[in-house]
């Protein structure tokens, strides 16, 4: 009996039945996917036609979760744009080139501890530096800080931890899914991707105006055709040249980001991104034995002390370069402490690459509590800053205050 079908109605359920929870307990959605991901999967019993092992569907919802991926980096890229990146350029390159340092060089400190080699290294350096644009986002609206003034600054840096993250994925699929054992082949490879990169931004934004010609149809059928070819095709081509296909789709929506026609594609593509960004971290729970991350346990909080510090470091930094208060500063460094959507594609390809299983339990661990405490210290850095005061002896508070 083919109970494909069936199986992917009860994963939507299994979904929209988090997304219920997570919304009354007004909280990231991520943890719930996932969470509800490793809860079912192979290793759950199964009762009658109810069988949550998702055998048949497997390989299916798996599919979807790539295409969620490339739907959310799409939409990363529509959001921002080349021209946008370009307006922030004090923001990013004062805030992320300190939030990147940092949370890379965590990364490594963290290999060099657990004695990892460096394909696991760089992916864990990777997982590390990536913030959750998503869940930023998300708590910066629910939160009402959108109008406040560091919030410019945590934009830029989380633009620039993006890009960066970008051009690490690419140089990453090139050491470890191109099959390239020598130095020199890795450097070819990262080279050219990078190459790809750098081109196909120039070029997109010198036929930016024959595509808005392109697009400028009143069917919302062919309109929706058009842009899921062009999304598709990129990604695809970028993937035979070892550039993740995630990253065609992100650079295809930063030229698209320019088009005279964004609002009409964001309004299109939303949904897509909703439901197949739902799937791919379910889907992504699904490869998780839960069994299998107490071994990553030590790992994971160690990650999540380092890249505590390092952020409030970051922000701290970025925040007195950019001349706003250490409250604001404090603001930067917690708001942008959530994991998500790029530390899993980074586990991804670790998986792909054939890495040691153990950098996916990490992933999965490390991503949960962060998910869990980003929004927490985000809300409450107000209590935080003032319990901290608290501690500093006054006398320092008074100099640092005719200092300012």
């Amino acid at each position: 009996m083919d109970m494909l079908i069936f199986e992917v109605g009860l994963a939507v359920a299994l979904i929209t039945l988090v997304g219920f929870i997570s919304t009354k307990l007004r909280f990231s959605v991520i943890p719930f996917y996932i969470l509800i991901g490793m809860a079912v999967g192979p290793h759950a019993p199964h009762f009658w036609i109810i069988d949550l092992r998702f055998i048949e569907s497997s390989a299916f919802i798996d599919f979807m979760g790539r295409l969620g991926i490339l739907f959310l980096l799409f939409y990363l890229g529509l959001e921002f744009s080349v021209k946008r990146l370009l307006k922030s350029g004090k923001a990013i390159l004062v805030g992320g080139s300190f939030y990147v340092a940092i949370n890379f060089v965590s990364g490594l400190l963290l290999g060099w501890i657990m004695d990892l080699p460096l394909k696991e290294t760089l992916v864990v350096c990777g997982i590390m530096t990536s913030s959750s644009t998503a869940i930023v986002a998300k708590v910066l609206v629910d939160l009402k800080r959108t109008a406040n003034p560091e919030t410019e600054l945590i934009m830029g840096m989380i633009m620039f931890d993006d890009l960066f993250i970008a051009v690490h994925i690419s140089i990453l699929t090139g050491l470890v899914l191109s099959g390239a054992t020598t130095f020199v082949g890795v450097l070819v490879i990262s080279l050219t991707a990078l190459l790809f990169i750098v081109l196909f931004l120039f070029i997109g934004r010198k036929v930016i105006k024959y595509i808005d010609i392109a697009l400028n149809i009143q069917s919302s059928e062919l309109f929706l055709l058009l842009v899921m070819t062009l999304l598709f095709l990129v990604a695809g081509f970028s993937e035979t040249l070892h550039v993740a296909e995630a990253i065609g789709a992100l650079m295809i929506g930063l030229v698209l980001g320019e088009s005279a026609h964004v609002k009409r594609i964001e309004h299109h593509v939303l949904p897509f991104r909703d439901f197949f960004g739902a799937v791919f971290f379910f889907g992504f729970g699904l490869t998780i034995e839960p069994a299998t991350l107490g071994g990553a346990v030590g790992m994971a909080l160690l990650a999540v002390v380092l890249t505590i510090v390092g952020n409030y470091l970051a922000g701290m930094i970025a925040g007195r370069l950019s001349g706003i208060s250490p409250r604001a500063s404090l603001n930067v460094g917690f708001t942008l402490v959530s994991r998500g959507e790029f530390s899993i594609i980074m586990a991804n390809i670790g998986k792909a690459g054939g890495l040691i299983p153990a950098i996916q339990s990490f992933a999965v661990l490390y991503v949960l509590i962060l998910a869990v405490l980003g929004p927490i210290l985000t809300k409450e850095s107000k209590s935080i800053y003032q319990w901290g005061q608290k501690l500093v002896p006054r006398s320092k508070r008074k100099g640092k205050r005719e200092n300012m």
